[in-house]
């Protein structure tokens, strides 16, 4: 199959996925058997297209073009190569864990739940795939309304206040900020095609590009650069694997990834010299301030949220550090951060569904009764601190390089407090969970681990974070691509 009809069956899977599932409704075994077969098919065709996009081919699909010089069209490069390659692998985990959840836990509307997830996969595949501003936004703001119905899965007004904050916070900053940032960039240099350097002309003036900066970082929501963050934590009303899709394997990876491709392709390295100080800043104080509030909160959703949202800005500050190395440390912390969280939120998801546990504070001697999934956690945590032999060690070590050849002093102070304050309110729940007895109540109601494909989800994306940095080779010299400069 060529790469061109490679990327249409990318594009077009998961809406025919969609379709099955729909029409499979009554019958969970065939339902569940369609988004199994469809996420291994959209798996397939998208590691197909990674060796002659590792060769230096970028496959194009124009679908329309509804505007003279605005196409509808996909490009595939390295960055869109590698967010494509974590969206289509994470949702065949997904799925699985997806089934023994749901099930475990009698929740309802399970077909739109799993026909929502397929079209949030598409979305995503969309955005990875765009070779435009154009057809980044519009894919962007799909993701967006397609995540909405799996926000508010649960109905209740506690839900549906999250899924309005969700949807406000996310759609508000797309029309207020990137939608004017397109078209501006659209303006000023006559073409929203992502190139290699960027495509903004030379000499223009540093204060304009300051503000359009500006614009696409604070309109791109999903990133969750502070003060645009709430929609994130307000989101973890969704079950379990609505959350993992929203921090690891589509929505606010859409936003990270959408960060680095406009600094890469829409304004190159070179004209953004003297331009980002102000977001150096703001990513800093997003890390340390979501790390504090991670440190002081029980709940354990809420604590692998501000996590989150601390974890992004290091993509941010990566980017916004404009040097090679640093962008490279940024593709790479797309895929670490991806393998690690995804990890730790199935954890969240096993342990509610197992032990009905909600709180850290709940969690003393759970490792005893769910051994598996605890040693999961560990290596999710591990991975985010930035500890060998989990992969988050690499991406960590880049940035960290970058920000300290760039003379960057005080981002080195706090890359190294950001290490200290992960290790901190990560830490404390695996000694707990492993060196402290269960208490008199927990001890008179036994429990195990939760349902095997829950177990068997968590172990493969643990297992994932491990290889990732033994096996780190592809992942680095297909991220290497984005600055061939680099030595």
């Amino acid at each position: 199959m060529s790469a061109v009809n490679l990327i249409l069956a990318a594009l077009i899977l998961p809406l025919l996925g969609a379709l099955g599932i729909a029409l499979a409704g009554r019958q969970p075994n065939l339902r569940e058997g369609i988004t199994l077969t469809t996420a291994v098919l959209l798996f397939a065709c998208v590691a197909l297209l990674a060796g002659p996009v590792m060769d230096g081919v970028r496959p194009e699909v124009v679908l329309l073009t509804p505007l003279p010089g605005l196409p509808v069209v996909f490009r595939i490069e390295p960055l869109g190569m590698l967010f494509a390659l974590i969206a289509s692998s994470l949702w065949i985990v997904n799925s699985v864990y997806s089934i023994g959840y749901m099930r475990g836990n009698n929740e309802k509307n399970q077909t739109r739940f799993y026909v929502c997830f397929a079209l949030a996969i598409a979305a995503a595949l969309a955005i990875a795939f765009a070779g435009n501003l154009l057809t980044l936004f519009l894919f962007y703001e799909v993701l967006t309304l397609v995540t909405y119905p799996l926000v508010t899965h649960a109905g209740t007004e506690k839900a549906k206040q999250g899924g309005r904050v969700y949807l406000g916070i996310l759609m508000g900053t797309s029309v207020l900020f990137l939608l004017p940032a397109v078209i501006y960039t659209w303006h000023v240099a006559g073409t929203t095609e992502f190139r290699p350097g960027g495509i903004l002309p030379d000499g223009m003036d540093k204060g304009a590009v300051a503000v359009l900066l500006a614009l696409f970082m604070f309109g791109i929501g999903k990133a969750a650069l502070m003060p645009f963050h709430r929609w994130l934590p307000a989101a973890m009303v969704a079950p379990t694997p609505v959350s993992a899709l929203l921090h690891a394997v589509a929505v606010v990876k859409a936003g990270v990834f959408s960060v680095v491709k406009v600094v890469v392709y829409v304004f190159g390295l070179d004209i953004l010299a003297g331009t980002t100080g102000w977001l150096i800043a703001i990513s800093c104080f997003t890390i340390i301030a979501a790390s504090l509030v991670a440190l002081h909160a029980d709940n354990l959703k809420r604590r692998l949220a501000y996590s989150t949202v601390s974890q992004l800005s290091y993509v941010v500050l990566a980017a916004a550090m404009i040097a090679p190395i640093s962008i490279v440390g940024a593709a790479l912390h797309i895929a670490t951060h991806a393998f690690a969280k995804i990890t730790l939120f199935f954890t969240a998801g096993a342990i509610y569904t197992a032990a009905h546990k909600t709180e850290v504070s709940q969690l003393d001697g759970i490792g005893r009764r769910m051994p598996w999934t605890m040693t999961a956690f560990a290596i999710g945590a591990l991975s985010l601190i930035g500890i060998p032999p989990a992969a988050g060690f690499i991406s960590k070590w880049f940035i960290i390089s970058s920000a300290a050849e760039g003379g960057h002093l005080l981002v080195v102070g706090v890359l190294v407090l950001s290490t200290l304050l992960n290790a901190a309110y990560f830490l404390p729940i695996v000694h707990s969970a492993f060196f402290k007895p269960l208490s008199a109540e927990d001890a008179a109601h036994p429990h195990g681990e939760a349902p095997w494909p829950m177990v068997l989800a968590l172990s493969t994306t643990a297992a994932g974070t491990i290889a990732l940095f033994i096996f780190s080779a592809p992942l680095l010299r297909l991220v290497q691509q984005l600055v061939p400069n680099l030595s």
